[in-house]
C-alpha cells in the first residue's frame, strides 16, 4: 500500500476516538503492552518526557521539545490529534516521520495488528515507541491522547512527568467531576518519578497529592511560585501558565541535560519554527485579523474567549462548529452574544450538524447563519468583514484543520 492507502486503512480499517466517538475508547493496556512487547519493547529504549492534561498538553509538549532541540539533542515529539497530515503527530527535531517509515511499519505489522484488533491509537503510539527508538532520540517527548492512567502511552517511564490542568471534557469516560478527572490524569503518576502539575483547584489538589504520596513521587505545584515568563511566539494569553509548566519542568530536566537559560528563551521564541506547533491563537487573516485556535472544552474556550474580547473591533464574527458529543449548555453559555455568527459543520463523521448547533445556540440568544461547510462560512465571513472587524474562528480542532 502505499501513504494514502495506508492512512486510509489505519483511519478506516481501525476505531478512532477523534474520529468516532465512544466506540474507539479502551478502558485497557493490554494490547498496548502486547504490542510493545512484539516490536521488542522499544519504549523502553528511549527516555521520555510524559505530559497529560485537559488543555496544554500540545503547546507545553511542543515548547519542551523546542527548548530541548535549542540545546542540541535529538528530540522527538509526539502529540495528537494531527491538523493536516498524519505524520504531524511524530516527529524529530521538528520533521514529520517519513511516509515510507509508517508505511513499512504497518505493512510489516499488519497481521499482528489484525489478530489483536489493535485500535487506531494503539498502532499509533506502537509506531512512535519504534521510530523513535530506531532513530536513537536522545529524549521523546510524549503526549497523552485522553486520561492518564489507562491511556496507550502510559506504558513508559518518563523522566518528569507533567499534568498542565483539569478541566470537564470527556466526561462520558473520565468522570463527571474535576476530581474524578484528576485521578485518570493522576494515572501517569508513578514510583519515584517527579511530577509537575500545572494547575490545581481546591478539588484536584488533593488528588495530586495524594496519588504522589502513596507512589513516593515527589510534586511540583507550579502555581505556588512566582514566575518570570521569557516571551514566546505562542501568543495566546493562556500560554503564560503554560510556560510557568514548562520553565519547572526544564528545571527538573537539567538534572539530565545541559540547558542554559539562554536556550530555554531562544526554544519559548522559536517553538512554531522548531516543531512545526499551530492552530493556537494562530492569525490567519490581515485586514480584518481573524485569529484561529483549537480551543474546544468549557476551560480552553473560556480562556480563548477571554482574549478575544480584548480585542479592538467594530464588529466580532465568528466562525463556530463543534463534535456531535459536545455539551452545548456547558459551551454556548461561554459564546458572546453580541457577535455575528456563521455556524458549520466539520467534515468529520461526528461533526455536528450545523443547523442543530445554530437551532441550540438560539435558546441562549446566539444568532447566526448557517453553512454547508467550514471554508464557506470563512469566506463569508471574510466577505462581509470590514477591515476593523474581528474574526475568530474555533469550536474544534476539526474546525480550524479545515481553516490551516
Amino acid at each position: 500500500m502505499n501513504y494514502k492507502e495506508t492512512t486510509e486503512w489505519m483511519f478506516s480499517r481501525l476505531p478512532m476516538y477523534q474520529q468516532q466517538g465512544a466506540s474507539a475508547y479502551k478502558v485497557d493496556l493490554t494490547n498496548t503492552i502486547q504490542l510493545t512487547k512484539h516490536l521488542n519493547n522499544p519504549e523502553q529504549k528511549i527516555k521520555t518526557v510524559h505530559i497529560a492534561g485537559t488543555n496544554g498538553k500540545g503547546s507545553v509538549s511542543s515548547m519542551i521539545a523546542s527548548i530541548l532541540q535549542e540545546a542540541g539533542y535529538k528530540v522527538g515529539l509526539y502529540t495528537s490529534p494531527h491538523l493536516k497530515d498524519f505524520r504531524e503527530r511524530i516527529k524529530i527535531n521538528g520533521k514529520d516521520i517519513s511516509e515510507a517509515f509508517v508505511c513499512n511499519f504497518i505493512a510489516e505489522n499488519k497481521p499482528f495488528f489484525e489478530a489483536q484488533q489493535l485500535s487506531f491509537f494503539e498502532m499509533t503510539v506502537g509506531l512512535a515507541f519504534d521510530y523513535f527508538a530506531k532513530e536513537q532520540v536522545d529524549i521523546a517527548v510524549i503526549e497523552t491522547g485522553m486520561g492518564g492512567r489507562l491511556d496507550s502511552t502510559n506504558i513508559i517511564t518518563p523522566l518528569v512527568s507533567v499534568i498542565t490542568n483539569i478541566g470537564l471534557d470527556h466526561t462520558q469516560f473520565l468522570g463527571d467531576t474535576e476530581a474524578k478527572i484528576a485521578k485518570e490524569k493522576a494515572g501517569i503518576i508513578k514510583k519515584d518519578i517527579t511530577v509537575v502539575i500545572g494547575e490545581y483547584t481546591s478539588q484536584t489538589k488533593p488528588v495530586f497529592t495524594d496519588t504522589a504520596q502513596s507512589v513516593g513521587a515527589p510534586v511540583y505545584f507550579v502555581q505556588d511560585k512566582d514566575w518570570q515568563v521569557p516571551p514566546s511566539d505562542l501568543l495566546g494569553e493562556y500560554q503564560q501558565q503554560n510556560i510557568k509548566t514548562v520553565l519547572q519542568t526544564v528545571e527538573l530536566l537539567k538534572k539530565h541535560f545541559t540547558i542554559t537559560d539562554g536556550i530555554v528563551k531562544q526554544g519559548l521564541l522559536h517553538v512554531n519554527s522548531n516543531t512545526g506547533f499551530t492552530g493556537r491563537w494562530y492569525k490567519v487573516n490581515n485586514n480584518p485579523i481573524a485569529i484561529c485556535d483549537t480551543a474546544h472544552n468549557p476551560h480552553g474556550l473560556k480562556l480563548v474567549l477571554n482574549q478575544v474580547l480584548k480585542q479592538p473591533f467594530e464588529t466580532l464574527r465568528i466562525v463556530f462548529g463543534v463534535v456531535n458529543d459536545k455539551k452545548l449548555d456547558e459551551v454556548l453559555p461561554l459564546l458572546p452574544k453580541n457577535a455575528k455568527y456563521y455556524f458549520c459543520k466539520p467534515d468529520v463523521p461526528r461533526g455536528l450538524d450545523a443547523k442543530v448547533l445554530q437551532e441550540e445556540a438560539a435558546k441562549f440568544n446566539i444568532v447566526g447563519e448557517v453553512f454547508s461547510s467550514v471554508s464557506k462560512a470563512y469566506e463569508e465571513a471574510l466577505k462581509e468583514a470590514a477591515k476593523n472587524d474581528f474574526i475568530y474562528i474555533g469550536g474544534s480542532t476539526f474546525v480550524v484543520a479545515e481553516i490551516l
